[in-house]
């Protein structure tokens, strides 16, 4: 084995592509139970909850179950994946099939010029930011362009997008709520390019495995909900997200005699 070789996954073990039928099932219910949930909590006057709801939709989503669902890890029927995928996404305006198209193509590329996901790590934090606001809407047009196997459900995702927050103006002399879920979920998708791409990743990194940062410790692991295993992820990309820490715990042996040095907020 040569200082940055990687085991393989058969020799990882197997299972970690094992996925409990019963927890993807309330993982791909948790998006639509807190999207009901943001209504009930707002028309009951619990607006504490009520914001709680689409900050943990937006976190929970993009970065794990409609992960999966851009990965296809979690055994289901093409065609329930695909309308999963849509639909996940489609509750924080967002194109899923788009997002699938730009994050396959982080994965090939990164570092490129052209890998709009990944961009921002190469960007000071503050432009990074600026980034944010339209990064979907580049995502979708890149994805228009670049994705012929998928065009169909992008251009749909598109025009829903639009008929959502159509639907939210319209609904204005009503009640506002629709319009404050739409825009919750809007703004919550500008911190993508800090949290995906500028905090995980070093594009003047020279291998794959020091490309994206190893994390590890109690605290940052409870400030992430355990999510922040983004280079177990590149390397591994097949394993959905329930597996995660047990890659991590895994890998350790291999990335310590990689010298590979983890990030840690205190301990």
């Amino acid at each position: 084995m040569t200082a940055y070789s990687m085991p393989t996954l058969q020799e990882l073990g197997p299972d970690l592509l094992k996925v409990n039928r019963f927890g993807a099932f309330l993982a791909l219910s948790f998006p639509f139970v807190l999207t009901f949930g943001f209504f009930i909590f707002a028309l009951e006057g619990w607006w504490l909850a009520a914001l709680l709801c689409p900050v943990v939709l937006s976190f929970y989503t993009y970065a794990s179950i409609s992960h999966d669902l851009v990965h296809r890890n979690l055994g289901l029927p093409r065609w329930l994946n695909e309308v999963l995928l849509c639909a996940i996404e489609l509750l924080t305006l967002r194109a899923g099939h788009a997002y699938r198209a730009s994050h396959l193509h982080h994965h090939a590329h990164f570092p490129s010029h052209d890998d709009l996901e990944g961009a921002a790590a190469a960007m000071p934090w503050w432009r990074a930011l600026l980034d944010g606001p339209t990064l979907q809407v580049r995502i979708w047009l890149h994805a228009v362009k670049s994705s012929r196997r998928d065009r169909a459900w992008i251009w749909g995702e598109g025009a829903a997008v639009l008929l959502i927050l159509a639907g939210s103006l319209a609904a204005l002399p009503w009640t506002c709520l629709p319009a404050f879920f739409c825009g919750l979920n809007l703004a919550g998708s500008w911190v993508y390019p800090i949290a995906t791409s500028w905090i995980p990743h070093d594009a003047h990194g020279a291998t794959e495995l020091t490309q994206t940062r190893l994390f590890r410790g109690r605290v940052i692991g409870f400030l992430a909900l355990e999510h922040l295993y983004h280079l177990e992820h590149h390397l591994y990309p097949q394993v959905p997200h329930f597996q995660w820490p047990e890659l991590a715990r895994r890998l350790d042996p291999y990335l310590e005699r990689a010298g590979i040095k983890a990030h840690r907020l205190w301990f």
